[in-house]
């Protein structure tokens, strides 16, 4: 027990002073490079843990496949990474084919798109992409040597080496035959950790007896020459990893004694600090991994001391350690595996998650509080003030009382703590004075000695309880800005001056809040929550020229207050406000100073400008609420800096900010300092990451990994339910959460669908109808390098049978023959109907002309004797007036002789009888066209066209004579009858009744001469 203790507390004190030696790394090694702020430059590491989705905080191996998705190798499976979704197999995914072990413990891409996985206890796998399925190679005769894989890698053509826990095999992908080529047998050690085929064709073998080699043509390991001493230490400890970088330098990463390694003409080198056993012969951290991260910069991933940044043209070695103030450092310090992909990021398997950062996003980068690493951290959270003394020391002011000290040229941070009453205030302002002394402005007045770092509190009690915004040296006297005006201090006299704003003199200071104060050509410019009041030289306290802001006049400052004023190369002046940023256009002696403004309206994402500065190539750049952002100096252009360039603080604080010695610009924010690479540029990428279908579920089941569409090919959907639910992402890795995500299926939508922000992008249809389609797929991405990347995918929805063309025909067919089937009935239907319906019209029609007849039977007929009454009697002769010639027509008028006598004597209807049969017998006697009528009583008239008064006597007279001669029989009895007749011919320009008149005297003379006689009319 006492020996176990004593063990533990031995590797307890190894690992603890393991650590301290890796942090002290830097403090004794060259820095790296020519960049001064390399050794504060810390990668920002975003992660990936079980929280996440991951099965295990474990992860073991890293690789990308050829459409660029990552897969991770963890102890508890294997998971497939977008960026935005991670999906897990293991030995109980519920896979048709799973995993025969959920321990991975290496990965290996291959051209056609398959994963090679080596596990600790089930051997070797294969992930077909076509089917999704697992393949697993055997174990023993005809496959590996041993269920524990520990390495892969390619050779020189197309096969994979592999090291086991009892061989050396290898994989020919062509035939999918293994052969071992060191067994258990050999001279050599079996248990293999690494192997590397260089580009020579030598093939490196890393074992638990240290390095060997079969070079090109032989068929032997062996060890390769190398020196005695500290290299022959490292080459003969167990070798964990081999690596080949882009010069052609061969890595060895031991077990216990560091790492090596050799240029391409045989020369074996030791890393400075890192090669051997450490003092007292003590172990080292196992090299896990080693990485070319860029030309020069080399990364060695350890098991205990995080990684190890080293350069081997200066020899440099500097530690990248989990810092638990850090959320940005690494998970942990135990690491993996590394792996960089083809956007550049490096990712690095930890037993805490997995981790990646982007080497190239230099553009800014962050200086954080640090715990682990305090010399390269900041002591505070939020940088409120910034300055650069005569030395080229940067100072930032910071909350309770601290102030820290950046020497570019140690590559340190030192901090300081104010004292006393200001242990707890904020500091925002510092001078550096001729006294030697910095003067700092928190809640009243300290100083630094600039030699000794001493520090002095409350210099000037009378402003003790005063606020300082900003210092500035005027010779021997210090400017200093408050929330109550402006005060004026002499160090060597000690006297102490004040003026402020006045509210009855608009020519005093425009505000006591006053935020700055700046030196712009001879002119001082005091920059108030008010306007900015300007002076002609520092002892002026009144009388000031303010400009201010006018909401009538657009022309005016656009925001009263003022944060920050800037000068570009080319001499334009650029004020900072709260309502955008503006440029002085114009001023000439007393004029109105006019100013051009940038805001939201043309880009920024605040129109709270908190600082601005400018670049030697008259670029703006300026701090926001809500970002950094950069207005080209020539176009005015606005570009948002986002976490693409290394932009990771999201609020800035008023007035924060500084020009570095070295020409970078510096801003204090709410959370850190941000260092602003103005002219860095990232280096230049054969390809861009594509914007890729990651996954897919058509009529509702998952397409197979390689059978997802690239650009441009098509997907085509089964008529059962054409459904399509596309996942999709731009495969940089790169800020998610700052990339916008769109999509249009052209030809069914009629605009773009954004992505919600925090969503995962995907493109979801349902019961599409059939017909062709193109899927547009859009990402967009900030930053000063923002780009807008789109994929198209056609998009072919199959028709239902009844939706095919065939059937559309047949069913057009068919619905012409029913269509004419249905005409053909309906005609002969109507057509019956029609005859139904002319019979019942001819029916009625008659019936109608029967009615019609009866009714001008009745209206034009004398009801007692059959002949035309009165009415149509005069109808009729008229007629025959207007058509007649003169003389051409008679009328006779007829009356019954005595019949009055008839009457008395037999009776009424003797009479009717009497008027009838003689109505009967004119007619009997009348031509062809004459008209018979009853005039009135026993009065008759005869009309005879076409008739001479002699034609019509003669008719007349051959009527009167056959009336006389038939006696009319009634009751038996006889009665006789004779009538007088007056004829009378129609005179041209006579009327109808004065015809009759003549013709009526005629038939009075008739009577008058003795009755049954005729007259002709006079």
């Amino acid at each position: 027990m006492m020996r176990d203790r004593t063990s533990m507390l031995s590797r307890a004190l190894f690992a603890w002073l393991s650590c301290l030696f890796v942090l002290a790394l830097p403090l004794h090694v060259a820095l790296a490079g020519d960049d001064p702020w390399a050794p504060l430059d810390i990668p920002w590491f975003d992660r990936l843990s079980v929280s996440d989705g991951l099965p295990h905080s474990i992860v073991t191996s890293l690789a990308q496949d050829q459409r660029g998705l990552m897969w991770i190798g963890t102890m508890g499976g294997l998971v497939r990474y977008d960026g935005y979704r991670l999906q897990t197999f293991s030995d109980a995914s519920g896979h048709t084919a799973e995993l025969p072990d959920a321990y991975v413990r290496c990965l290996l891409a291959l051209p056609d798109g398959s994963l090679l996985i080596g596990t600790n206890a089930g051997g070797l796998t294969r992930f077909d992409p076509q089917s999704d399925r697992f393949v697993t190679y055997p174990i023993g005769k005809g496959g590996t040597s041993d269920r524990k894989i520990y390495q892969m890698s390619r050779d020189g053509n197309d096969g994979v080496w592999l090291a086991t826990e009892r061989g050396l095999d290898h994989l020919d992908l062509r035939t999918n035959r293994i052969v071992s080529v060191v067994g258990a047998g050999g001279a050599i050690s079996p248990r293999n950790f690494g192997v590397l085929e260089d580009r020579e064709g030598n093939v490196w073998l890393g074992n638990d007896h240290g390095l060997f080699v079969r070079t090109a043509g032989s068929k032997a390991f062996v060890r390769p020459p190398h020196p005695p001493g500290i290299v022959d230490t490292v080459l003969k400890d167990g070798i964990w990893v081999i690596h080949e970088d882009n010069e052609g330098r061969l890595w060895a990463g031991s077990t216990q004694s560091g790492a090596v390694y050799r240029d391409r003409d045989g020369t074996w080198h030791a890393l400075a600090g890192y090669s051997g056993y450490a003092a007292n012969n003590e172990r080292r951290s196992t090299v896990r991994d080693v990485l070319e991260i860029g030309p020069n910069t080399i990364w060695l991933a350890t098991d205990g001391n995080g990684i190890l940044v080293y350069s081997p043209d200066t020899g440099s070695l500097r530690a990248l350690a989990h810092d638990a103030a850090l959320p940005s450092s690494l998970p942990g310090d135990s690491l993996r595996a590394l792996m960089q992909d083809r956007a550049g990021n490096v990712w690095v398997a930890t037993d805490l998650g997995v981790a990646h950062t982007q080497p190239n996003a230099r553009s800014a980068f962050t200086i954080l509080p640090a715990v682990t690493q305090s010399a390269q951290g900041l002591a505070n959270t939020n940088v409120r003030g910034i300055y650069v003394d005569s030395r080229q020391r940067i100072w930032l002011g910071m909350s309770a009382g601290r102030v820290d000290m950046i020497d570019l040229k140690a590559g340190r941070i030192q901090h300081l703590q104010l004292g006393g009453n200001q242990t707890h205030r904020d500091v925002q302002a510092f001078a550096e004075m001729p006294d030697g002394y910095l003067w700092v402005g928190t809640q009243g007045i300290a100083r630094i000695s600039l030699d000794t770092l001493t520090v002095q509190d409350s210099l000037i009690p009378a402003i003790d309880d005063k606020p300082v915004l900003h210092l500035l040296a005027d010779g021997e006297n210090l400017q200093i800005a408050t929330y109550d005006g402006v005060y004026r201090y002499d160090i060597n006299t000690h006297a102490l001056m004040h003026f402020n704003h006045k509210v009855n003199d608009p020519q005093s200071l425009a505000s006591d809040t006053v935020r700055r104060i700046e030196r712009i050509g001879h002119d001082v410019w005091y920059l108030t929550s008010h306007g900015i009041s300007i002076a002609a030289d520092m002892t002026q306290t009144d009388h000031f020229k303010n400009v201010i802001s006018d909401a009538n006049d657009p022309n005016s400052l656009p925001n009263f207050l003022v944060s920050s004023v800037a000068e570009d190369p080319q001499g334009h002046l650029w004020v900072g406000t709260y309502g955008g940023l503006a440029m002085l256009t114009s001023h000439d002696g007393d004029a109105p100073y006019r100013f051009s403004s940038i805001g939201m309206a043309q880009g920024l994402s605040s129109d709270n400008i908190n600082a601005v500065q400018s670049d030697d190539n008259s670029n703006l750049w300026v701090s926001l609420t809500g970002g950094v952002s950069r207005i080209d100096g020539k176009t005015h252009a606005v570009h948002n800096l986002s976490s693409r360039d290394g932009l990771r603080i999201p609020s800035y604080i008023y007035a924060s900010a500084a020009r570095a010695p070295t020409g970078e610009l510096l801003f204090g924010g709410l959370g850190g300092l941000t260092v602003i690479r103005p002219t860095w540029q990232p280096p230049e990428r054969t390809q861009d990451a594509p914007l890729d279908v990651t996954y897919a579920v058509i009529n509702g089941s998952p397409l197979p990994f390689g059978q997802l569409p690239k650009a441009n090919d098509a997907l085509k959907l089964k008529p059962q339910n054409r459904s399509l639910r596309v996942d999709f992402a731009l495969l940089d890795y790169q800020a998610p959460s700052e990339t916008s995500y769109s999509y249009r299926m052209e030809g069914f939508d009629d605009d773009w669908i954004d992505v919600p922000r925090g969503s995962l992008p995907s493109a979801i249809y349902t019961n599409l109808p059939h017909g062709k389609y193109s899927l547009h797929l859009r990402a967009t991405t900030q930053g000063l390098r923002s780009r807008v990347v789109e994929t198209t995918l056609p998009v072919i929805a199959e028709p239902r049978w009844y939706e095919t063309v065939t059937a559309l025909i047949v069913a057009g067919v068919l619905l012409l023959a029913v269509l004419m089937g249905v005409v053909q009935l309906r005609t002969l239907y109507l057509r019956r109907q029609a005859v139904y319906l002319q019979k019942q019209i001819d029916l009625r029609t008659r019936d109608l002309i029967t009615a019609n007849e009866r009714l001008d039977e009745l209206a034009s007929t004398d009801e007692l004797t059959g002949i035309l009454n009165r009415r149509r009697l005069l109808e009729m002769a008229e007629g025959f007036r207007q058509l007649a010639e003169d003389g051409n027509v008679c009328v006779a008028l007829l009356d019954l002789d005595r019949f009055k006598r008839v009457n008395d004597t037999y009776g009424h209807l003797a009479g009717d009888e009497v008027i009838r049969a003689v109505c009967r017998t004119i007619l009997s006697h009348c031509r062809d066209g004459d008209v018979l009528g009853r005039y009135g009583g026993e009065e008759l008239l005869v009309c005879l066209p076409n008739s001479t008064i002699e034609k019509g006597m003669t008719v007349a007279e051959r009527i009167r004579e056959a009336v006389a001669a038939e006696a009319v029989v009634h009751d038996g009895r006889s009665i006789p009858v004779t009538t007088s007749i007056g004829v009378a011919a129609w005179r041209e320009g006579e009327t109808l009744s004065q015809w009759l008149i003549r013709a009526d005297s005629a038939l009075y003379e008739a009577k008058g001469l003795g009755r049954n006689r005729c007259v002709a009319a006079k």
